[in-house]
């Protein structure tokens, strides 16, 4: 028997206690530690990793505070795209989309693919389509309007920029405030199976169906019962390029890693050797768990049956 873990993060990056309200700190350590309690209450209750993590993510999508779901960011258009993808451990399945217009919980969508479709990665108008065959919950534009989000959009429509997530700032220090707001959670069951999900909004004013590596089976996200649950967040284009979330489980497979040894190995050097910031999350089938970054902070949490009970923000 395994221990069981869940551990989830909400996004990482320029992260700094003077850019932070008291009110907004409180307000993101309680919608992290629901998101916790929800996912170990799956756990808790016998059930499966990957049903855990999912439970966590659909928390956060419903969340305003989050670049996922209900808080999207808008894109060139002034609309929401959106990304998710959900694996397996135990098993190695995988179900991911890219693209989604109007799907309340793109987790739900992933994992819908997963199951009941004979694919990993749908996207665009073919995703959206397969989420009215589904029954999958879909919500009228106005649902993913925030008032921040679309100033922070307006703020830099008119040009080429694109920005990365939660910054409160005018144009300048929006451009070099860094925030990626992805949110993922990793998880670890009673019967030692893992799985891993990661859902985002993707970037501010981003243009072409810009897809990051939240959805990428091997980049943003991975499970393997044999090494690690991976979810990743940072700035996407480096992460693809690393392959990051399998490097992990490859460390792990053929150097005989230790998970937090792989991901620190990852994070703060072949990242970094890419210019690539931000951080991870992950688990393995012992119900270890590991939290790192190289940004200045990341939303993120864990609880376990050991008694951990951990919510920060943070470096």
């Amino acid at each position: 028997m395994s221990q069981f873990t869940i551990a989830i993060h909400g996004g990482a990056g320029t992260i700094l206690k003077t850019d932070m309200t008291p009110d907004l700190e409180i307000a993101y350590q309680e919608a992290l530690q629901e998101a916790l309690n929800v996912g170990y209450a799956v756990l808790e209750q016998g059930g499966t990793a990957v049903n855990a993590v999912k439970a966590s993510i659909v928390v956060l999508e419903d969340n305003m505070l989050f670049n996922a779901g209900r808080g999207s960011v808008f894109t060139k258009k002034g609309v929401q795209e959106m990304d998710a993808a959900i694996m397996d451990g135990s098993n190695l399945n995988a179900g991911a989309v890219a693209g989604l217009r109007n799907v309340r919980n793109p987790i739900e969508l992933a994992m819908e693919v997963m199951r009941n479709s004979n694919h990993v990665f749908l996207s665009g108008k073919g995703a959206n389509d397969f989420a009215l065959k589904q029954g999958v919950k879909l919500e009228p534009d106005e649902y993913f309007f925030s008032q921040f989000r679309y100033d922070q959009w307006k703020a830099i429509r008119d040009s080429d920029n694109y920005s990365l997530d939660h910054t409160h700032q005018q144009l300048e220090e929006l451009m070099k405030d860094k925030k990626f707001g992805t949110v993922g959670a990793t998880a670890c069951d009673a019967q030692g199976n893992i799985a891993a999900a990661t859902s985002t909004g993707g970037m501010t004013n981003k243009k072409y169906g810009r897809i990051g590596d939240s959805p990428m089976i091997g980049a943003g996200t991975y499970a393997n019962n044999q090494t690690c649950a991976i979810s990743c967040t940072g700035h996407g284009e480096p992460f693809i390029c690393a392959v990051a979330a399998h490097d992990v489980s490859c460390l792990m497979e053929y150097k005989n890693l230790s998970l937090a040894e792989a991901m620190n190995v990852v994070v703060h050097d072949k990242l970094i050797k890419l210019d690539g910031e931000g951080g991870m999350i992950g688990v393995d089938a012992q119900g270890n768990h590991a939290m790192i970054f190289n940004s200045a902070g990341m939303y993120r949490g864990v609880k376990n049956e050991q008694g951990i009970n951990e919510v920060a923000i943070y470096g």
